[in-house]
């Protein structure tokens, strides 16, 4: 089974690859993702909200894609795709997975990590600092 959800971010397409493509610092601005640890090249552990699982980089296409393949967590591979609309990028993220009683939880899981990458992203593009942010920002009602 497949879900993708989208959401438009007001960024270059640059600032937000280079964003996700640093897997290290997922971290500072994903709300789900707890502790990145590098295994090897393109190789991440990650300790989650939905759990810890491993990701294996399987393809980088800058400033436009980046898919993974998951080891040991409830879905078994995701990816993000960037589609540039004049001043802003439409930001697929999609995941693959088996069971589909975890369906709900995914969905929730990526429109929370969209909401999570345009939150830090536009920080970033207004000038504000990477130590700055406080992830948990996003959960609190304007």
């Amino acid at each position: 089974m497949r879900v993708e959800r989208h959401i438009d971010i007001e960024a270059t397409s640059k600032r937000i690859f280079d964003t996700l493509n640093d897997t290290l610092m997922s971290p500072k601005w994903n709300l789900a993702t707890t502790e990145v640890s590098k295994i090897s090249e393109g190789k991440f552990a990650i300790k989650s909200t939905v759990g810890d699982f491993t990701t294996i980089r399987t393809e980088t296409i800058e400033n436009e894609r980046i898919s993974l393949n998951i080891e040991g967590g409830i879905f078994k591979s995701m990816g993000y795709i960037l589609n540039p609309k004049e001043n802003l990028v439409d930001v697929t993220i999609w995941g693959e997975f088996d069971d589909e009683k975890n369906e709900k939880i995914l969905t929730k899981a990526g429109e929370l990590l969209l909401e999570s990458l345009k939150s830090y992203v536009v920080f970033i593009e207004e000038g504000g600092i990477p130590d700055d942010y406080d992830k948990k920002q996003i959960t609190v009602a304007p």
